[in-house]
């Protein structure tokens, strides 16, 4: 018996902001490479709450069925798009050391800017620093994402070809912290 298990709006993907094609050290050519991904999630999402509107709810499975396969994936797509949204938004800036809320936070969690640099480089992502290795794995529970810094090949490969570590030294040289510092404060973290 086939059944809407719920209603749904498609969404379109956010527009890019100017900044994001003059980045020092990280190439136009690979932000719209990274851009199409982030397309090819936003479609995928509509695509699949498209088809769970005529999933048959009654040979749900925990092991497998078409709603358990659907309902997977779609936690695959909106974790690409929300990856990618916090990605691209808190790019464009300056980068330098962080200053304000995000600054102290980090003081407080780390010790310094140098240890928890060292320590997301080490393991990508207390402020804590949790590493996912796909954006469906990694829902930690009331964890408010501040820095998403992308490193599957997509993001780099294009400039950097295997060089990650230059990669990420061009991504902290462009990130917008005042962007990062909004967001600390629109989500009431306390220092």
């Amino acid at each position: 018996m086939a059944t809407l298990a719920f209603n749904h709006e498609e969404i379109t993907p956010r527009q890019l902001k100017p900044e994001l094609f003059e980045l020092d050290g990280i190439s136009r050519e690979s932000i719209e490479a990274h851009y199409k991904l982030y397309e090819g999630y936003v479609s995928k999402r509509n695509e699949i709450l498209e088809k769970l509107g005529s999933v048959d709810l009654g040979a749900a499975n925990q092991v497998y069925s078409e709603l358990r396969a659907l309902k997977v994936e779609l936690s695959f797509a909106i974790g690409g798009i929300k990856n990618h949204e916090i990605y691209f938004e808190h790019l464009g800036g300056g980068g330098g050391a962080p200053d304000g809320l995000i600054g102290r936070l980090i003081e407080r969690d780390f010790g310094s800017v140098e240890d928890w640099a060292r320590d997301l480089k080490a393991s990508e992502s207390r402020l804590f620093n949790y590493v996912g290795d796909a954006q469906n794995t990694y829902p930690i529970w009331n964890a408010t994402p501040l820095v998403a810094l992308d490193v599957y090949e997509h993001a780099y490969f294009i400039d950097f070809q295997t060089d990650r570590g230059s990669y990420i030294d061009a991504f902290f040289a462009n990130l917008d912290w005042a962007v990062v510092n909004d967001w600390v404060n629109r989500y009431q973290i306390q220092v």
